[in-house]
């Protein structure tokens, strides 16, 4: 098994990655989406955090009012320390799960980790491979309040919130472009797909080597 820690900051087309990862062959694992799942109704992780933030985090129905909590935690650093003492742990316990089953159903997967703050939560060496979407931070602020709606505080607040720029590209194996077309960076994809087939091959032909 293969595995690729993918990661960028917000806004800057790692989603755009991540879909052409999946559609090359690749087992994606999103993170945000194992976070959701860790903070559903009736979960654990949604009880601590209402422990932790108070009833005013919840939407009408018992699920998690996300932009409440936000709005909470984004300008507050320890309180989105908070936050990620609950989320993270339960994450990774399911992450771990998906790849197990990914590495059983296919010795030979590629899993791909779709992490947006891999870096921040200290996860840089546990991959063959990081791979860091990187756009500068006032592309991506333009991109949050254009083509998401933020105001420009609110997408200045979820841009400072993660790790900057400099500190993602220190810690990365790949880059990718981001600051351009969709097209140009999945174009750049299919090249790192090539790149990973082979590393993929020469470490089964080591194997094989061994084993003879």
């Amino acid at each position: 098994m293969f595995r690729i820690g993918l990661t960028g900051g917000i806004a800057a087309g790692k989603s755009v990655v991540a879909r052409r990862l999946g559609e090359l062959g690749a087992v994606v694992i999103d993170h945000d989406g194992l976070a959701r799942e860790a903070v559903a109704p009736g979960s654990v992780g949604l009880e601590e955090i209402v422990e932790a933030f108070g009833p005013q985090v919840l939407a009408p129905d018992g699920s998690l009012d996300r932009p409440a909590l936000g709005r909470v935690v984004f300008a507050d650093d320890a309180a989105r320390a908070r936050l990620e003492g609950i989320v993270h742990p339960e994450v990774r316990r399911l992450s771990a799960e998906r790849e197990a089953a990914a590495g059983a159903a296919d010795p030979r997967a590629v899993v791909v980790h779709d992490i947006p703050l891999l870096v921040e939560t200290g996860q840089a060496d546990r991959f063959h491979l990081l791979v860091v979407v990187h756009a500068p931070a006032e592309q991506r602020v333009r991109r949050l309040v254009e083509g998401r709606g933020m105001t420009e505080a609110d997408a200045r607040a979820r841009v400072a919130a993660q790790a900057s720029d400099d500190a993602r590209l220190a810690a990365a194996d790949v880059t990718l472009d981001g600051t351009g077309t969709e097209e140009a960076l999945r174009e750049q994809v299919d090249a790192l797909w090539e790149r990973v087939g082979r590393e993929v091959a020469e470490e089964l032909a080591a194997e094989e080597a061994e084993r003879a």
